[in-house]
């Protein structure tokens, strides 16, 4: 069994562009995620996937420069399944882990949890955002090969094209689906990185806890909010969106 992150990496957003190649304590956002996913215990690869657009050269350079065992593919800059899916054919993957790049705050442990629930349980799909109790920043998402391969050849709408899993996570009879959820609802939490705010938050808890602990999980950063509780609100305006 092949299990393989596919990180989804662009340049261009709508809400802040070039988010991902912002720094944070003088790495690239990009960066961080990929030394935070390094540490999951559960995979067998890494790749980025990436737009076959010029602008986003910067982002295949970035990742050699980084670690020449981390994959990359360039494809569709619209229909990011279709990206995905050649991704994980070109990469031998048997399984597939989703992770968004803009998410410099996941934590692997979490992320290993929802690997090992899909491995133990016979399912086409596991996440832990049916419903959310993470917060939002964590998100991870495990399917089959096969069940992408029938994604890609059924989904239709630009919608389910861009945003790759619509076609599992909205259908609940074509699917076997499981959720992994957190003890507590965190769900008004938001570690991801689209809005100003949110690169002002997550930079906040890198300046007290990055110097310290390179590498920090979920834990360690509910107890800098515990012990500074105004940071949440930093960003909370976008805690729905």
């Amino acid at each position: 069994m092949n299990i393989v992150v596919i990180i989804q990496a662009r340049v261009g957003s709508t809400r802040l562009p070039g988010k991902i190649m912002k720094k944070i304590l003088g790495k690239t956002v990009l960066i961080h995620d990929l030394d935070r996913i390094k540490e999951m215990k559960t995979i067998n690869k890494i790749v980025v996937a990436t737009t076959d657009l010029e602008e986003d050269d910067i982002i295949v350079k970035a990742v050699k420069g980084y670690d020449g065992n981390i994959g990359t593919y360039r494809g569709s800059e619209s229909d990011v399944l279709d990206r995905y899916y050649k991704a994980a054919k070109e990469f031998n993957a048997s399984v597939i882990v989703r992770i968004t790049s803009d998410c410099p705050l996941i934590d692997p442990n979490v992320s290993d949890l929802v690997v090992e629930a899909f491995l133990k349980n016979d399912c086409d799909y596991c996440c832990n955002t049916l419903p959310r109790t993470f917060p939002h920043g964590l998100d991870t998402e495990v399917f089959s090969l096969d069940a992408l391969e029938r994604v890609w050849e059924e989904a239709k709408s630009p919608y389910e094209r861009e945003h790759v899993t619509p076609y599992i996570r909205e259908d609940t009879n074509k699917f076997r689906r499981i959720n992994v959820k957190n003890n507590d609802d965190l769900t008004h939490l938001r570690w991801t990185l689209d809005y100003p705010e949110d690169f002002e938050f997550i930079t906040e808890i890198y300046k007290r806890i990055y110097p310290k602990k390179k590498i920090f999980y979920m834990q360690d950063i509910l107890n800098v909010l515990h012990a500074e509780h105004w940071l949440v609100e930093i960003n909370s305006k976008y805690v729905n969106r």
